[in-house]
C-alpha cells in the first residue's frame, strides 16, 4: 500500500500541472474568441456608419483640410473642387490633391473602406493577427500583414501620424455615437 502512494504522488503532480496548463490555454482561447467577437461587432458598426468609399473619403477630406487647404506645391490657400468632390485644386498652380494624397492611404491597392476597417481594427485591438484581419475584411493575409506594418510604423512618429490619430478618434466617436443610438 505504501508503494502505491509513492507512485501516485508524481502522477497527481503531473495531472495538476496539466490542469494548470489547460486552464491557461482555455483562458487564452476565451480571450481570443472575445477579440474576434469584438472585431466582428466593430466592423458591423463601421459598415453602418461608412457603408461605402464615398463616406470614408468625405470624412478623410474633412479631417485633412479642417484647418484649410494649403497647396503643397506653391503654398497658395485658394482652391476649387477637383475631378472628384473630395479633391482640391489650387487656383494658382492648378495642381490637384486628393483626400488620400500624403496620407497612409495613398497608393493603397484596395478600397479606402477596407483600409479604414484595417486601421480601426489594428488600433482598437493592438495584438490582432494579420490572419484574423484577413478573415475579417476578406483580403489576402500578406496584404493585411503589410498594411498592418505600415500602420504600426506610422503610429511610431511618421508625419501622417497626426491625421491617423484624428481619423481614428473621429471613427471611434462616431462608432460610440452609433452604439448609443441603437
Amino acid at each position: 500500500m505504501y508503494h502505491i502512494k509513492i507512485t501516485l504522488l508524481p502522477l497527481l503532480q503531473i495531472l495538476f500541472q496539466k490542469k494548470k496548463y489547460l486552464t491557461k490555454l482555455l483562458n487564452f482561447m476565451n480571450q481570443k474568441a472575445e477579440k474576434v467577437n469584438n472585431a466582428s461587432n466593430l466592423l458591423k458598426k463601421f459598415s453602418t456608419i461608412f457603408p461605402d468609399e464615398s463616406h470614408c473619403l468625405e470624412m478623410l477630406a474633412e479631417l485633412k483640410w479642417k484647418d484649410g487647404f494649403v497647396c503643397r506645391h506653391c503654398g497658395h490657400t485658394n482652391w476649387c473642387h477637383g475631378k472628384s468632390v473630395t479633391s482640391r485644386r489650387c487656383t494658382k498652380c492648378k495642381r490637384e490633391e486628393s483626400a488620400t494624397a500624403h496620407t497612409i492611404f495613398h497608393h493603397c491597392k484596395f478600397s479606402l473602406n477596407v483600409a479604414m476597417k484595417l486601421s480601426l481594427l489594428v488600433c482598437q485591438i493592438p495584438d490582432i493577427s494579420s490572419y484574423e484581419l484577413s478573415r475579417q475584411v476578406k483580403i489576402r493575409h500578406m496584404t493585411c500583414y503589410h498594411f498592418q506594418k505600415k500602420l504600426l510604423v506610422c503610429q511610431q512618429g511618421q508625419p501622417e501620424n497626426e491625421l491617423l490619430k484624428e481619423l481614428l478618434k473621429e471613427m471611434t466617436k462616431r462608432l460610440e455615437h452609433q452604439t448609443l443610438i441603437i
